[in-house]
């Protein structure tokens, strides 16, 4: 090929009216410019400055609290102090935990609360609600089946110019791990949340010395060391505000835990109207339905139970007036059904039956149901029950083999479930029983014996679940101490309804799936199960649609594979 170079070209004139030359107009010509150190432009200070100092519109709040999206776009169960599993039953559980932490916050913190799940709201239109409310804290519930999850919400709003605060059974126990894998998330509340997150905001937003005197007398009375926490140039100290996790640059530092709220008298009436009421929904109630929360802490010895991880076996209860109280606000709310929840409603025989004595003097003509272990009732107390307006007791009766109850601590045994559960029958109370497959010691034999069992059993309504090494219980340590878990774990993965982590010697997790369907199915498909569920669809027409949505998810979870 022909090299041609500039100094070749003869040029004529001075280009004026002549042809021009086309390789000294070509600026590829040029000498190439040397190498120079790269001085890349810098925008974040402006970025962060706009994040910062966007004008707030009139919906802006201080902090939003949430009950994020669901990982598939159906129902979950998810609440302070309990796991997250999908729900077959199409139950939707009221967010009252949320609610409580906006009546601590309100009025001093202008407040938010949204319960995507309730909603059925999608990631895009969760995602502008939190542009159009502008938070400048960002709470969320986090719990292991919804881990992933719930860290793209704080992602979401960390990007928005949000401080992002997780509490829940799942960070609780394990809040450097959780923090360590997830950057978007700024700080937890480790264990009870409720004045911890009244306490950080207080701090945060400068607002330490306009405390109510509800407020000053929790504050005080729950915990003798109290003070608030700065440094002597009167900012923030952070390492002094007790019960949260927190990150000081890389180093993530976890506070002094804070002591339980004594008195669960002094906290405020939860704001119940701020969550989606006429969405809320319960198997075998007609009509939206609310919680209340009758009492904290469970004093069992469970092995496979998280409730302890958060309230542990102390045990705090509401007086009956203060719940009789609460119910005439729900009355006005237009709420008529009710769940007892706590985490043993029958915890204190006084309690109960104080409660449904001041019930039935003030007519107040609310049905309601609760929870209840088979060995803390007696004949009276459910009879009076009854006459209070309860028509329905889940009870946790979980295997029909004494030895594997025993090595669960369980502490009731099948002989106490059968005479309660037919006590409550006579009562006129419906019996919802659940039951565990797979607890440590189990065979294919003790898993018939439950089956056998439960189909002995005056049962409305069974579940049977896989059970789930939730992080921080005895179980989970046992599991890890024996080498149960299967390899390549996920917390995504330790979740009661749908999957399981175990591998026995004895017994595989397909194996364990398989025998949780098998129960159901060998429970479920019999005539008097049948035609509860018939009555449950003809008692009220609005429930028709959800109770054949209830039936299409049964039967695609019973013919989806496991073995």
């Amino acid at each position: 090929m022909t090299q041609i170079k500039v100094n070749d070209v003869q040029v004529n004139g001075n280009g004026q009216g002549k042809e021009k030359d086309p390789l000294r107009e070509n600026l590829g010509t040029r000498r190439v410019p040397r190498l120079r150190m790269a001085d890349f432009p810098n925008a974040d200070d402006i970025v962060r400055q706009g994040l910062l100092h966007n004008e707030r519109s009139e919906k802006a709040v201080d902090i939003v609290l949430v009950n994020p999206p669901t990982p598939d776009g159906g129902l979950w169960i998810r609440t302070q102090h309990r796991v997250g599993r999908r729900t077959r039953e199409n139950m939707v559980w009221p967010q009252v935990s949320l609610a409580q932490m906006a009546a601590i916050l309100y009025p001093e913190h202008k407040i938010a609360v949204i319960d995507a799940n309730a909603e059925r709201m999608s990631w895009p239109e969760f995602t502008r609600k939190i542009e159009e409310l502008q938070p400048k804290y960002y709470l969320t519930q986090v719990t292991a089946p919804t881990l992933e999850n719930d860290m793209y919400g704080c992602f979401l709003a960390k990007a928005r110019g949000a401080t992002t605060i997780a509490f829940g059974t799942h960070v609780t126990p394990i809040p450097v791990e959780t923090m360590r894998s997830y950057p978007a998330l700024d700080m937890i509340l480790v264990g009870e949340p409720d004045l911890t997150i009244r306490d950080l905001l207080d701090h945060l937003e400068g607002k330490t010395d306009r405390r109510p005197p509800h407020i000053l007398k929790m504050l005080a009375e729950h915990d003798a060391t109290y003070a608030p926490s700065f440094a002597e140039d009167d900012t923030v100290d952070m390492a002094g505000i007790k019960g949260i996790a927190w990150r000081r640059g890389a180093e993530i530092i976890v506070n002094e835990t804070r002591p339980f709220i004594a008195d669960l008298d002094d906290l405020p009436m939860p704001m119940h109207h701020l969550l989606p009421l006429d969405k809320q929904r319960m198997p075998l109630i007609k009509g939206p339905f609310t919680f209340i929360v009758t009492s904290r802490g469970c004093p069992a010895g469970c092995t496979y139970c998280i409730k302890h991880v958060s309230y542990q076996y102390s045990v705090r209860l509401r007086s009956p007036e203060k719940i009789v109280e609460e119910m005439w606000l729900l009355k006005k709310l237009g709420i008529n059904n009710i769940h007892m929840y706590a985490d043993l409603f029958t915890v204190n025989r006084d309690q109960v039956v104080q409660l449904c004595k001041l019930m039935i003097e003030q007519n107040i003509n609310i049905k309601w149901t609760s929870n209840s272990r088979v060995d803390y009732v007696d004949e009276e107390m459910l009879g009076l029950m009854g006459q209070a307006g309860c028509h329905l007791i889940s009870w946790g009766i979980e295997s029909g083999n004494e030895q594997i109850l025993r090595h669960a601590r369980k502490g009731a045994y099948p002989d106490k479930a059968e005479r309660a559960l037919r006590w409550a029958r006579a009562a006129g109370i419906k019996n919802w029983g659940y039951f565990i497959i797979g607890l440590p010691g189990e065979t294919e034999e003790t898993i018939q014996d439950t089956i056998r069992f439960s189909k002995s059993l005056p049962l409305d309504i069974a579940l049977f679940h896989v059970a789930a090494p939730y992080p921080g219980t005895p179980f989970f340590f046992e599991v890890v101490e024996n080498g149960w878990f299967r390899p390549g774990t996920r917390w995504e993965q330790v979740d009661m309804d749908k999957g399981t982590v175990l591998d026995y010697e004895n017994l595989s997790a397909e194996r364990l799936l398989y025998w949780q369907k098998r129960a159901f199915r060998e429970w479920a498909l019999r005539p008097e199960p049948m035609k509860t569920y018939a009555k449950m669809v003809m008692s009220d027409i609005s429930t028709v649609k959800s109770a054949l949505s209830v039936g299409m998810q049964t039967l695609s979870w019973q013919t989806s594979s496991s073995e």
